[in-house]
């Protein structure tokens, strides 16, 4: 993979950065996005749900950022320390050479009570003078940052954050207000320098000496290192896993072992275009499967946390599972629309997701699927786990036949054929783990009849002889990408017809590497990145893995544009990255392909 990104003078338009140029830095809680030009345009705190304290990735003129810039013309050499989420960036200018080391920043132990976003920048060679400017966002406007002057230094106050802008001697402030700080540095060969930003919500803000924060900068790379050191893949495209496991480690919310679907909010699927959605919560869907792909990488602990939050969750608001929830199990807020310029003029900006109240039957096979993994990759489901997962399967059984909004969440409800055979793989695995003893097998046989009918409503219902392929939904000859979630679903009934369904999809969905997720997506949206490694995975289940190792490589060159970060989607014509970012489908999708090309599939491989 390319582990080193370079460029330019790297220009906006508009003020705007392109996705490709964000770099992502995290601690367990929080995530902020570094753009190449050294501007943080993107930082929610303290939680990933939480508002932006920086928001210029949405609203470039007035919008929050924390920006550290050379002066002059420059270029970018940028790269993530080896094993590591901490980011190093050079910067080279006709003066000198300098270098800028950024994390946020965590102990041996863990996270910290408050976020801490610290910025070492060294003298290479030469000088470099760099301007730094920190401007607090205003939470869409429903705030007014003010500077509040203390004993232990200026604090903002942005809502119910704190914020405190850290300095070592050498940074020259030249301006102090109630909106942000704006300094300037100059570096020379050996010098070492650092600025920082504190932040707390709603409690007491801890201010560290700055030589502290700085070390914690190598505490923090040591820590990665740490957790990629103990991870359990050995197969191929190892590099890729690795990076993508610490992509994925970004979006796990520590202090509720939550899965984030993305770090941000309304960045668009189509530039212009309507599709910005907020994914800064936990699907079911999207934990599962990441699930899945830490099982395969090792990360046993991060496994568990994430399977005992969703079934934590779903007891708490149950009986019925909601689509989605916030991270620290909350049900999320209806979609509000601030009035934000958007990402390049992408209307409209999204707070909340209206997901949360959709009916979607593919999640059964998400969580019975999830169940049995957890359990063949040697764990122990508990007594409340056990009954959940029976009354979800007696769900399963009972809602088949319903209309959903799909796994695309779809305003059209529905007979979705990947719904339907994600509602087999519940009660296939409802089954199975009612034999092994972990479920209740009082309504074994109930659950066994169920699949049966299911398996003949696909076949009549979902199988179209004019297209030869499993259609999109039912009374439609369209397709859907999805379907190589469900796998085993052809390889129990009918592989001859999946596989005929996927050489349809590559013929209509695909371009080149890269797929659509359904017919006609291709006028609102880019490709899916997901839909690319699902193909791989399910061509490599079925039995063809030179086609499907064909396409992995043509997959990693399409979607490697950026050290390994990966967005929702890539625009097939000009590369451009589009929707939230880091995408956790993206980077599971990419994990589970490489596993299933290493010949080490998991025994229940399924979904």
């Amino acid at each position: 993979m390319a582990s080193l990104r370079t460029k330019e003078n790297p220009e906006r338009i508009d003020g705007f950065a392109p996705l490709k140029d964000y770099a992502a830095i995290g601690e367990g809680r929080s995530v902020a996005m570094v753009a190449l030009d050294g501007s943080i345009d993107w930082w929610c705190v303290p939680s990933m749900d939480s508002p932006p304290l920086f928001d210029r990735l949405l609203e470039p003129d007035v919008g929050g950022y924390f920006a550290l810039t050379p002066r002059g013309d420059y270029r970018v050499e940028r790269r993530y320390r080896e094993n590591s989420n901490v980011l190093q960036t050079d910067f080279i200018t006709e003066t000198g050479r300098a270098r800028v080391t950024e994390s946020i920043n965590s102990t041996t132990a863990g996270r910290q009570p408050w976020c801490e976003l610290a910025r070492r920048i060294e003298g290479i060679e030469g000088e470099v003078t760099f301007d730094i400017g920190f401007r607090a966002g205003t939470q869409n406007e429903n705030v007014s940052p003010w500077l509040q002057e203390t004993p232990q230094g200026n604090v903002h106050n942005i809502g119910n954050v704190m914020a405190m802008f850290r300095g070592s001697d050498d940074v020259v402030i030249d301006e102090y207000g109630d909106r942000g700080v704006f300094a300037h540095l100059e570096t020379y060969a050996g010098s070492r320098s650092l600025i920082a930003l504190l932040a707390v919500e709603g409690v007491p803000l801890a201010v560290p000496p700055i030589d502290k924060i700085d070390e914690r900068i190598d505490v923090s790379h040591f820590a990665w290192q740490d957790w990629v050191d103990k991870l359990d893949f050995d197969g191929r495209y190892a590099e890729w896993v690795t990076r993508s496991a610490l992509s994925l480690k970004f979006l796990l919310y520590s202090p509720s072992g939550a899965i984030a679907a993305a770090a941000t909010t309304s960045l668009p699927e189509r530039i212009g275009g309507e599709k910005n959605y907020d994914y800064r919560y936990a699907w079911v869907r999207d934990a599962c499967l990441i699930i899945k792909s830490l099982i395969q990488a090792g990360a046993v602990e991060e496994s568990q946390a994430a399977f005992s939050w969703i079934t934590h969750t779903i007891r708490r608001h149950g009986p019925d599972m909601r689509a989605c929830y916030r991270l620290q199990g909350d049900l999320i807020p209806a979609e509000s629309y601030p009035p934000v310029t958007g990402y390049r003029h992408s209307q409209p900006v999204r707070v909340g997701n209206n997901a949360r109240d959709q009916v979607q039957l593919s999640m059964y096979g998400d969580m019975l699927a999830t169940a049995t993994l957890f359990i063949e990759a040697g764990h122990v489901i508990d007594i409340d786990t056990a009954r959940l997962l029976g009354d979800l399967a007696n769900q399963c059984a009972d809602r088949w036949r319903i209309r959903d909004a799909g796994i695309w969440e779809l305003p059209e409800q529905n007979h979705y054929i990947h719904s339907k055979m994600a509602c087999w793989l519940a009660l296939t695995h409802a089954v199975k783990l009612a034999e092994a003893g972990h479920i209740e097998p009082t309504w074994k046989q109930r659950w066994a009849r169920e699949r049966e009918r299911i398996s003949e409503w696909i076949e009549t219902h979902g199988w179209s002889a004019a297209r030869g392929a499993y259609v999109f939904h039912e009374g439609t000859e369209g397709l859907d990408a999805a379907m190589c979630l469900t796998h085993r679903y052809g390889a129990e009934v009918n592989p001859e017809r999946m596989l005929a369904t996927y050489r349809a999809i590559r013929e209509e969905l695909g371009r080149g590497a890269l797929f659509y997720r359904y017919s006609g997506a291709s006028e609102e949206e880019g490709a899916f990145v997901a839909c690319s490694y699902w193909m791989v995975e399910a061509l490599a289940a079925l039995g063809e893995c030179d086609e499907a190792e064909a396409l992995m490589n043509e997959a990693l060159e399409a979607t490697d544009g950026n050290l390994g970060l990966m967005t929702e989607m890539v625009d097939p014509g000009s590369g451009d990255y589009l929707g939230n970012v880091p995408q956790g489908l993206s980077h599971l999708a990419q994990i589970c392909a490489a596993n299933a090309l290493s010949g080490r599939p998991l025994e229940s491989e399924d979904y």
